[in-house]
């Protein structure tokens, strides 16, 4: 799946990439953030704020937070700006492609405010979890593209991964 995940994020020449640091059921992207780092990308990931989060740049030492998440200090160094891929984990997906997550709504919170300066989201699952009917809500955050070990979706309009 990094390997997939790569070569989105070259297809797409993504510079900014939202990434976040996996707990120990989510797709363990460490190779991939160290990948990128070493490239000279941007890797941003989430620092939770109340019931949201911002984001920071990813950077050690990483300190454990609530929830058993780790992060790196609040460093006040990103500025907003356009954010080229975020790579999101999820729980299951449904017909409509939205997230089905933790509960917590941290992701939906801050895709509403962010969303505009995200140009392309991809969903990652250490399994496919599909629900054949609805079961999300229109404010849950919706991919672009999932990646899972079985498959590989793409909503309609969306370029898909090239498979040159």
């Amino acid at each position: 799946m990094i390997h997939t995940l790569y070569q989105i994020i070259r297809q797409e020449k993504a510079q900014s990439i939202l990434l976040y640091i996996p707990l120990k059921i989510e797709v363990d992207v460490h190779p991939l953030i160290r990948l990128l780092r070493q490239e000279g990308r941007m890797v941003l990931v989430p620092f939770m704020e109340g019931e949201s989060f911002s984001l920071v740049k990813y950077r050690m030492p990483l300190e454990r937070k609530q929830f058993g998440i780790r992060e790196p200090k609040n460093s006040k160094l990103y500025r907003r700006r356009e954010i080229d891929l975020a790579i999101v984990p999820i729980v299951g997906t449904d017909l409509t492609l939205r997230r089905v997550g933790f509960g917590k709504g941290m992701y939906d919170r801050f895709f509403e405010r962010e969303r505009k300066n995200i140009k392309k989201t991809v969903f990652v699952s250490r399994r496919l979890c599909f629900a054949h009917q609805v079961v999300t809500d229109r404010y849950d955050v919706m991919a672009d593209m999932i990646i899972t070990p079985e498959a590989v979706l793409c909503r309609k309009n969306s370029q898909c991964l090239d498979r040159k």
